[in-house]
Order: structure tokens, then C-alpha cells, then sequence
């Protein structure tokens, strides 16, 4: 009797390590649906910038995890990289041409938090004694390329 609790102990043990081991990967649609929510909080999204922002979203997200599903299975290129943030630059101006301008202006400081860290992860974290403070820098020129001027010579 005493082998079958602990044989039972152990069965539970192994089953609750491997779902614990199993790390569940977010789909696109779970992705953009969530993109979504973030950004509807901090912009006021209307009902039609919504549904757009999603399409862009979804289609980022879509694209992106065949780049990390082929680097995953090896067969990655090295215009995978370009192409994997060229789909976030992309689908970033497109959202700011769906906003109206006080939402770009928000937007642009979510885009920034984002990239500096200062996300949900960074409000967990705490500052330790003597740690460095970390600089923040200007985004302007990840959100859009400006065009480029031909000289006359």
C-alpha cells in the first residue's frame, strides 16, 4: 500500500512538472488581440481603429512567428532579421496613420516605453542601491525613416 501512495506521489509530481515545463506560445490572434486592449486603454480607441489596428496587428504577428518558426528549425536567413523589424516599423506607421494626432502623440510614448523596457516588466523590477540609472534616449528615428533629399550638384 505504501509503494502505491508513493507511486501515486510521484506520478502527480512528474505530471505537474511537465505542465509546468510546457510553455504555451501565444498565437497572432492572441497577440494582436492583446496589442489591441493595450492600446485602447491608452488612446481611446474608436470602433474602426480598433478592427484596423487589429488587421495590422494580426498580420505583424502572423508573419513574424513563420520568421521565428523557420529560425527555430534552422533554415533562417540574414534577411530574416531585416525583414522581421521592418514588419514592426511597417505596422508601426501604419497605426499612426489610423490615429488622430493626440493619439499619435501617446502612441509615440507607448512606442518608446515599449522599447526602453518601462513596461509591465519594468514595474516589477526594483532599483537596486548603487545600480546606474538608465538612459533614456529619443525614438523619433525607429518610428518612421524621413525622406531622403537629393542634392543638386
Amino acid at each position: 500500500m505504501k509503494r502505491l501512495v508513493i507511486l501515486f506521489l510521484i506520478v502527480i509530481g512528474v505530471n505537474g512538472l511537465v505542465s509546468a515545463q510546457q510553455n504555451k506560445v501565444p498565437t497572432p490572434s492572441e497577440i494582436a488581440q492583446k496589442n489591441v486592449e493595450d492600446l485602447d486603454k491608452r488612446l481611446k480607441l474608436n470602433g474602426t481603429q480598433k478592427s484596423v489596428i487589429y488587421s495590422f496587428t494580426f498580420n505583424q504577428a502572423k508573419e513574424q512567428a513563420d520568421l521565428i518558426k523557420r529560425q527555430q528549425a534552422g533554415n533562417s536567413r540574414e534577411e530574416d532579421v531585416d525583414k522581421f523589424y521592418k514588419l514592426q516599423n511597417e505596422t508601426s506607421k501604419n497605426i499612426r496613420n489610423v490615429l488622430r494626432p493626440e493619439q499619435q502623440a501617446e502612441y509615440d510614448k507607448v512606442i518608446e516605453e515599449r522599447l526602453s523596457g518601462k513596461g509591465l516588466k519594468a514595474k516589477n523590477k526594483k532599483k537596486k542601491k548603487g545600480e546606474e540609472e538608465e538612459v533614456e534616449s529619443d525614438i523619433k528615428g525607429l518610428l518612421s525613416a524621413p525622406p531622403v533629399e537629393k542634392q543638386n550638384q
